[in-house]
């Protein structure tokens, strides 16, 4: 999945971009209001880290403007303000959750992707198709109950995929939210990393999990359960 994070302490984003990163999340980061908000309604992000206090324009004008353009992504504010009031506030505009400064890397990232599976309708943590469960904390899968080992960036379509029960996905949607700007796009990496995940998927013989449309994308096949 991809983040947006909007936020203006340099040592506090790039601690924050760090531990998202490593979890296998795709992050930009801005680091003022206008551009935040700018790069927020483009709309290719599965969840916008939010911080209150920014120059340019504050957070709760980004949330705003978000809300009011009928963009649905899922926004986590962070906020140093106290009191249930301004709390209330922030959630009757629109926002996902909060989390108080200072706070935990461990809790954010916990917070992110149960927000990212919320907005996608998912309210556990683990997915499945078909006979495939995918865990989205451990980031395992399995198949028949058999292990499958995937590369990160093999998972991450997968999981993506799941998420997008019975839809075709476009190769270009797959490109936007699995990479951040700093990642040199190449035309066939989708290619190849579908290839490859279909061979681990499908390496026992089982039915083909992964349907390609030609010049429209690709497709689950099989019914998504989420439990």
């Amino acid at each position: 999945m991809r983040i947006l994070l909007v936020e203006d302490e340099q040592r506090l984003a790039e601690n924050i971009v760090g531990a998202l990163r490593e979890t296998g999340l795709a992050v930009d980061h801005a680091a003022d209001g206008e551009d935040g908000s700018l790069m927020a309604e483009q709309g290719v992000y599965d969840a916008v880290v939010l911080d209150l206090m920014l120059p340019g324009k504050n957070g709760q004008d980004i949330l705003a403007d978000l809300r009011r353009k009928r963009l649905s992504t899922p926004v986590l504010i962070l906020t140093a303000q106290e009191g249930k009031a301004s709390i209330v506030e922030l959630l009757n505009a629109g926002a996902d959750d909060y989390l108080a400064k200072p706070f935990d890397l461990g809790e954010l990232i916990a917070r992110v992707k149960a927000v990212i599976r919320r907005g996608k309708g998912a309210s556990d943590s683990r997915l499945s198709v078909a006979d495939v469960e995918v865990d989205t904390i451990h980031q395992t899968v399995t198949r028949c109950g058999e292990p499958i080992d995937l590369s990160p960036t093999e998972y991450r379509i997968l999981e993506y995929l799941i998420h997008r029960p019975r839809a075709i996905v476009p190769k270009r949607e797959l490109l936007e939210h699995l990479y951040d700007f700093a990642w040199e796009h190449h035309s066939n990496v989708v290619e190849a990393h579908i290839s490859n995940l279909r061979r681990k998927l499908n390496a026992r013989g089982e039915e083909p999990l992964i349907a390609t449309l030609r010049y429209r994308g690709y497709r689950l096949i099989g019914g998504v359960r989420r439990d």
